[in-house]
């Protein structure tokens, strides 16, 4: 499955790429592209008679022909990727956690292997690029002739960077689209009580959903809308 994983990721790499250089060709001759029209097989001929140079209308029409070919090897991947997934356990059991749907549960068994790799949550938060790092210049100084710790706070300095880009981008999109989730409501409630910034309760959001993932993978049971309020 790892294997699989990797193919489906890189060629849905490819094809956002290739409707990125599609886009980049009209707006870099004042053509505007807003939504995705401009990629729609029945408005391309439209879209490439405003191309006037020969030359880079064909280099529109091979780009839009590998787009083509890159979207059907894309869900050809797909299908065999989740074909894979379904033999796993752990994918069925991730899947019951609310927006870890049946792609974002493959990637992390796929990166993961084994969630006894790590003893808490924070390992596998810190692992997942969500740990928050806080540290300080100066922080020591000298008095009356001796070294001693300042009493400066700790300054955050945004989250860690050494971390599995993969798995940030599942847990982060799947904190973005809970953000409207039903079983997430009193989570939500909460941090909007509290005041708390949008970032940081997408945030929070986010290690609550890692920790679950980690605790429910470890158990080997199905995610219990009743401990919501206690994985974290």
């Amino acid at each position: 499955m790892k294997e699989l994983v990797r193919a489906y990721e890189t060629l849905s790499g490819d094809s956002r790429r290739t409707m990125t250089r599609i886009k980049a060709i009209f707006r870099g001759r004042g053509i505007r592209t807003a939504g995705r029209g401009v990629y729609q097989p029945k408005q391309r001929e439209q879209w490439l008679e405003m191309l006037t140079e020969p030359g880079i209308q064909q280099r529109a029409a091979w780009l839009y022909e590998q787009l083509d070919q890159l979207r059907v090897l894309r869900r050809k991947a797909k299908q065999v990727m989740l074909e894979e997934s379904r033999k796993h356990r752990a994918v069925g059991l991730l899947k019951t956690i609310p927006e870890l749907g049946c792609i974002r549960a493959a990637f992390i068994v796929a990166t993961v292997d084994t969630p006894h790799r790590f003893r808490t949550k924070r390992q596998f938060w810190s692992y997942v690029g969500l740990a928050v790092v806080t540290h300080m210049s100066s922080e020591y100084e000298m008095k009356a002739g001796q070294v001693v710790r300042r009493r400066k706070p700790l300054a955050t300095r945004g989250l860690n960077h050494n971390c599995n880009h993969r798995l940030k981008e599942v847990f982060i999109g799947a904190a973005t689209s809970a953000s409207q989730h039903k079983s997430y409501e009193s989570v939500r409630e909460r941090l909007n009580h509290n005041g708390m910034r949008a970032e940081m309760a997408r945030l929070t959001l986010a290690r609550k959903i890692a920790a679950i993932a980690l605790m429910v993978w470890k158990k080997g049971v199905e995610f219990d809308p009743k401990k919501l309020n206690a994985t974290t």
